[in-house]
């Protein structure tokens, strides 16, 4: 599995996107930092955005999005309207 850092906190949890190689959904791996003792933690992306959360792990996760779409849509213009 391949894994991208999303986001490094100050405190040194980090959070991964990746691909689950038995579903092929995207999941959200959480490392928690040494200090903590925890165990890393993985979650499926939607479970990831549902859960209500908008810390910057989240905001880095639809920034990323956001990149990919821009990445793959072609160009075009869309008319808005009030």
């Amino acid at each position: 599995m391949t894994l991208r850092e999303l986001y490094c906190s100050s405190s040194g949890d980090r959070w991964f996107v990746a691909r689950d190689p038995a579903t092929g959904h995207g999941v959200i791996i959480h490392e928690p930092n040494r200090a903590s003792g925890g165990r890393p933690s993985r979650i499926e992306v939607g479970a990831f955005l549902r859960a209500g959360h908008s810390g910057p792990e989240h905001l880095a996760l639809l920034r990323l999005i956001g990149e990919i779409a821009d990445e793959q849509s072609p160009s075009t213009t869309v008319d808005e309207q009030d």
